[in-house]
């Protein structure tokens, strides 16, 4: 597979640029050309010569929107494939102040959540910097006239989450350079209070990632108040205990200042009765930091069983009686599969 010039800073393809023979300029016209979703056929300021010879090295069109699935509550879900003909999915909700897209990070995962359909196929491949950043580039394009903001900044995605498949903390790296390239000037700028990681709970990688002086919102996926529980349904529970993430957490908050997230997925007869209400309450009252309740999204492969939307309401107010900030999330894209790797999973099958 060739390289992609969507991996490279401003500062690399102004260095590629020159290497190639061509003026400091070029590099310009490149770059903006390519934060706004073109190929590098698309971009009509560069002379076909270049272009050509850019081709030979590089992916003219990295990932293409294979299909699109609107829900009626104005979300869409779509199928991105890779130049290598893999398959990734990607969600963008529309929101009052703006429109969240949620990326993935990896072509199916291998962390093994029981709740997750992503996990079913194992990993196939973790994403590059570029190719993460062109799911974004690529929707950006499709909702050109939906745009937000004026001149260069000018876009349609305001806000990113990291919560598609695969594990952004087992793909740190290439995803450190994506939050690094995402949030640069210049570029998309999208500021890093408006980007959102989702982990399982992978320890060391969490504390890196408090180091890198990256701002974000972190989610920690959490599901259980004890590792017993957690380890039925999240294999990375065995090898990082919840007393552990609750001190990567903290340390977090020391070096960011952000407060930080938990998700807590419903399960019924799993987690979600009231001696775990009291318990998540006992474990998490007093810290920086709020619980995000999820209604699972059920896997046919699985044998998980989804709560009653009444039984939920029943935990959020018991969280919130005993102190707690917390929230049900509001069902989206529940007619087009909207969790991830369903839509990837049910492709592949069909």
């Amino acid at each position: 597979m060739k390289k992609i010039l969507q991996d490279l800073t401003y500062a690399e393809l102004e260095e590629l640029i020159l290497s190639l023979g061509e003026k400091k300029f070029r590099a310009k016209q490149l770059y903006e050309g390519l934060m706004q979703g073109k190929t590098i056929d698309g971009i009509t300021s560069l002379s076909k010569a270049f272009k050509e010879r850019l081709q030979e090295e590089y992916e003219n069109e990295p990932v293409k929107i294979k299909e699109v699935f609107y829900s009626a509550d104005g979300t869409e879900k779509y199928l991105f494939e890779y130049a290598d003909g893999n398959l990734v999915e990607g969600v963008l909700m529309k929101y009052k102040y703006g429109y969240t897209q949620c990326v993935s990070t990896q072509v199916g995962c291998r962390m093994g959540c029981k709740f997750c359909a992503s996990t079913l196929g194992g990993l196939i491949r973790n994403l590059t910097a570029g190719e993460i950043l062109s799911q974004i580039l690529v929707v950006n394009a499709l909702h050109k006239n939906d745009v937000v903001g004026q001149g260069k900044e000018a876009r349609a995605v305001t806000n990113v989450v990291l919560m598609g498949s695969g594990e952004p903390l087992d793909n740190y790296d290439e995803v450190l350079r994506f939050l690094r390239n995402i949030t640069a000037e210049g570029g998309l700028c999208i500021s890093a209070r408006n980007i959102s990681l989702s982990t399982c709970g992978i320890v060391p990688k969490m504390y890196r990632l408090a180091d890198e002086g990256i701002p974000l919102n972190l989610t920690v996926s959490l599901h259980a108040t004890d590792d017993e529980t957690r380890a039925r349904t999240m294999p990375v529970a065995k090898a990082y205990k919840i007393a552990e993430i609750l001190k990567a957490c903290e340390y977090y908050f020391q070096k960011t200042g952000r407060r930080y997230y938990f998700e807590y997925t419903l399960i019924a007869g799993e987690n979600c009765d009231e001696t775990h209400a009291r318990a998540l309450v006992e474990l998490l009252k007093g810290k920086p930091c709020h619980v995000n309740l999820i209604r699972l999204n059920e896997v046919k492969e699985r044998d998980l069983k989804a709560l009653g939307d009444k039984d939920a309401y029943r935990f959020l107010g018991m969280l919130e009686k005993g102190g707690l900030s917390a929230t049900l999330r509001r069902q989206i894209g529940v007619d087009i599969g909207g969790a991830c790797g369903q839509l990837r999973a049910s492709y592949l099958e069909n």
